[in-house]
């Protein structure tokens, strides 16, 4: 099974069918995808300016969308080295329990799924870097009450979600599955409350 750096290269490889190059950059959302396969897939797309059921999309459009997933994906890659530096100097000082953020971690390992949004169509509109720098950003930080990718407050608890874990808070205006980890209790609750009341 070819790696998500094969892959790349064959989405950039001129002598390549385009049929081939667009599933090679589809089948690179199968090593890494933040929003999952389907969200990333319209996000991509819709930034490089080809529609998703584009079976003939630009060559340099393909390539755009590549590289928009590579800089991300990078970003995503040196996070992971410093949380397994970290865990690793933790278990030498003798904290062999982790914490909540390590527990989040442990389900997106390699990347897939770090901003799930279940509704592939809803999903952050800036680059993919840049949600992710946010969001890392906010699991570093103390927890707040908002939304780490867009500040948006209208955070509703939602369940069924075709994700680990199936059930949290989903914010209403980028469409993401918050990290619980990155919110406060109060926040948390205020979103299960949220989601009574709209169940009601």
């Amino acid at each position: 099974m070819a790696g998500f750096r094969s892959l790349a290269r064959q989405v950039r490889d001129p002598r390549c069918d385009l049929a081939l190059r667009r599933y090679s950059l589809r089948k690179c959302l199968e090593r890494f995808a933040p929003y999952g396969h389907r969200a990333t897939w319209d996000h991509l797309c819709s930034r490089a300016g080809f529609g998703p059921e584009d079976r003939s999309p630009d060559p340099a459009r393909l390539v755009a969308a590549l590289e928009e997933l590579e800089e991300a994906r990078s970003v995503w890659l040196a996070y992971e080295v410093g949380f397994a530096e970290r865990r690793r100097k933790e278990k030498h000082d003798g904290l062999r329990r982790p914490g909540s953020v390590d527990d989040w971690h442990r389900l997106t390992w390699g990347g897939f799924g770090v901003a799930w949004c279940d509704d592939p169509r809803v999903h952050p509109d800036g680059p993919l870097a840049e949600v992710l720098r946010r969001l890392i950003s906010a699991l570093e930080r103390e927890p707040g009450s908002v939304c780490p990718v867009c500040d948006g407050e209208r955070l509703v608890w939602k369940y069924d979600l075709d994700h680990e874990p199936s059930t949290g808070p989903v914010c209403t205006d980028c469409g993401i599955l918050v990290p619980r980890p990155v919110l406060t209790p109060d926040a948390r609750a205020a979103a299960r409350r949220g989601r009574l009341l709209m169940s009601a």
